[in-house]
């Protein structure tokens, strides 16, 4: 397991196996609709070195997660050498305790030792508005690629449903040199 950060009250550190169910149950109690296999393939993932997870652990809990795909596939900057940061999420009860600050701050310093830049997709609803605050406040700009939905870019005029799947996506740089 490494360790990102910890402070003596918020740790971040990478995934171990329990993790999935942990998340899991969390984002159920929630009313919404995870599926597991998605937090095993982060595990996974993570360890065969293609994406980083951060866990965030608050006073000895997890409290919430954040990874950082380091060869994406899909977005605005696929296959252009970026990592992206990818489903940022803080639990409910422990917002405004810096915790997405502390994901944040770990998955850039992570992303910048393989690039001068760094990319997330962010939803367009308001649910997603202290995500939209936290990026703008952190550098995080548009990249110009226009609005997406359900994975492709929404054309001028196209239908859409202001759903999870209306993405915008921005970027950031880290301060060093593109690649």
């Amino acid at each position: 397991m490494t360790v990102y950060f910890d402070d003596g009250k918020i740790k971040i550190r990478s995934m171990v196996p329990g993790d999935a169910k942990a998340l899991y149950a969390t984002y159920e109690s929630y009313g919404w609709h995870p599926r597991m296999e998605i937090y095993e393939r982060y595990y996974k993932e993570q360890e065969e070195g293609s994406r980083l997870v951060f866990i965030a652990e608050y006073e000895g809990r997890i409290s919430g997660q954040c990874t950082l795909d380091l060869h994406p596939e899909e977005g605005s900057q696929a296959l252009r050498g970026f990592p992206e940061i990818v489903d940022l999420t803080v639990f409910f009860d422990v917002h405004g305790k810096g915790i997405g600050s502390r994901l944040l701050d770990a998955a850039e310093a992570e992303a910048g030792k393989i690039s001068g830049r760094v990319f997330l997709a962010v939803g367009l609803h308001s649910g997603y508005g202290a995500a939209q605050r936290i990026y703008a406040k952190r550098g995080y700009i548009p990249d110009g690629s226009g609005v997406y939905y359900r994975g492709k870019v929404l054309e001028q005029y196209a239908p859409c449903v202001n759903d999870d799947d209306l993405l915008l996506f921005l970027s950031k740089d880290l301060g060093k040199n593109e690649r």
